[in-house]
């Protein structure tokens, strides 16, 4: 592993923990001030689980390992979106919240997809 694919994966791995928090406030939200407790706990738990997955692939102990790890983080940004998706489309979140929180997703969700395709290369 070279210097660039460990800066990589500290740059997802912060990108994906500084979502993590963006999720967990805005569940904070939709049960406070929504009073929305079902689609919002799926959110929460696909949302934070990219970065655990992620904290997982940090310590993994075969390239097949870490694969497995960064493959699970990448379907959970995918599901993150979906919920996002249905939050605001039953206005739950407004379209400015949306956009912000989906962009972040997608970047999140494209980072992984890229390092998901260079390891299944190099393996």
């Amino acid at each position: 592993m070279d210097n660039q694919d460990l800066q990589n994966r500290s740059l997802a791995y912060d990108k994906a923990y500084q979502f993590a928090i963006r999720i967990v406030n805005a569940y904070k939200y939709l049960i406070e001030e929504q009073k929305e407790f079902i689609l919002s706990k799926q959110l929460l738990r696909s949302g934070t689980s990219i970065g655990a997955n992620l904290a997982e692939a940090n310590g993994a102990i075969s390239t097949s390992d870490f694969s497995a790890k960064i493959s699970v983080a990448y379907k959970e940004s995918l599901e993150t979106k979906y919920w996002l998706s249905l939050l605001k489309d039953t206005n739950y979140i407004t379209e400015v919240s949306f956009k912000s929180i989906y962009a972040d997703a997608d970047e999140i969700a494209r980072i992984l997809f890229s390092a998901l395709k260079t390891t299944r290369i190099n393996q």
